[in-house]
This record gives structure tokens, C-alpha cells and sequence, in this order.
């Protein structure tokens, strides 16, 4: 903990390179993925302050679109969209996900309810695939095209797909190796940027 509480006294001893930010904030992409501490959006992207409006969830799943029964994550999603007018969204899954993992395996999560009635809501999407791969990168990739599918649900973001004014982006963030990969519709499979 000390090494982070000796950076954050430094921090705000550059105040000129934030002032701008106190004017609002403007970003261009909405990045969805894991609450994972080894996934840093910033890092991958090289995004400075005021340029990615993020939402991390446990297995960044992106709860189904229920009308009338509001979430933090919708309330996300529909500001990132309908308020800050971001062009794009990135679903960023990672390999060696403990979300994903766990629902692969069939973990027994009595000991940690929230997190098995959290993970429900993707329960359903990676029974196929092997529970022997420590990467489990075909099931957490198949598990991004899913949370874009339920994105896709949502009134604000499937308006603004069909007129254009967003854009849907599946990546898959390799851990191990730093190598980020993005789905290619033509083809169906994940490619290095």
C-alpha cells in the first residue's frame, strides 16, 4: 500500500497538467471489461485522464437490458452514449479470467453468493469449453461476443448503431503476454491489432 499512497502525494503536485479536466470530460470510447486488477485500461490503450469512460464488473459482463429495473451498469452505458456521445465501445475480455474460469469449471461459489448470482447472468454462455485450458480464452471470447449481443439490447446504443453514430469493438487482452486482439466479423476470429 505505501508505494501507492507515495504516488498519490505526488500526483497533485501537477496541477496545470489537470486543469483542463475541470472543464468536463469528453471521451470518444466507453471501454467495458473486467474489475480484474492486472487489466489497466490506461495502460493498454495509452489513454490519458478525460479520454475513456470505463465500466469494470466482475467478468465484464454486461447485464441483459431490463427496461424499469435500473443498474449502475445500464445507467453507464446509457450516460456514456445518450449524454457524452462516445463513437465507440470496446468489450475487453482477458485471458486467465477468474469470472470466466470459474463458470468453466462449475467452481461450487456457495461461499461467495453475490459473486455466483453475478456470474448468472453468463452462466449459460461457456458450458462448451474446456475447463483444463488455464487461458480459458476461447470461452472468454466467446463470452466478449456475447456481452456485445446484450449491448446491442439496450434502446440507446441499438439507435445509435443504426444511425451510425456508434460503433461495437470485441477485444481480448492476453495477460501473459500484453498482445490485445480484436474480433473480425468477416472472419470470425480474434486477430492482433
Amino acid at each position: 500500500m505505501q508505494p501507492l499512497i507515495d504516488h498519490a502525494r505526488t500526483f497533485g503536485r501537477r496541477p496545470e497538467e489537470f486543469a483542463r479536466l475541470a472543464d468536463g470530460q469528453s471521451p470518444q470510447v466507453l471501454f467495458i471489461t473486467c474489475s480484474d486488477s492486472r487489466v489497466v485500461p490506461a495502460l493498454i490503450t495509452g489513454a490519458r485522464p478525460g479520454e475513456l469512460f470505463e465500466l469494470r464488473t466482475a467478468g465484464n459482463i454486461v447485464p441483459a437490458h431490463r427496461s424499469g429495473h435500473p443498474s449502475g451498469e445500464a445507467a453507464t452505458i446509457e450516460y456514456a452514449v445518450e449524454v457524452l456521445g462516445v463513437r465507440d465501445v470496446v468489450v475487453c475480455g482477458h485471458s486467465h479470467c477468474g469470472a470466466v474460469g470459474a463458470l468453466v469449471r462449475g467452481d461450487d461459489l456457495a461461499a461467495v453468493p453475490a459473486v455466483r448470482d453475478w456470474l448468472a447472468h453468463a452462466a449459460d454462455e461457456t458450458a462448451a469449453h474446456d475447463p483444463s485450458d488455464p487461458t480459458v480464452s476461447a470461452a472468454v471470447q466467446q463470452h466478449v461476443l456475447t456481452q456485445l449481443l446484450r449491448l446491442r439490447s439496450y434502446p440507446c446504443v441499438q439507435r445509435r448503431i443504426e444511425d451510425g453514430r456508434v460503433r461495437l469493438h470485441g477485444w481480448y487482452y492476453e495477460v501473459h503476454t500484453g498482445a490485445v486482439r480484436e474480433h473480425r466479423p468477416d472472419t470470425d476470429t480474434f486477430e492482433l491489432l
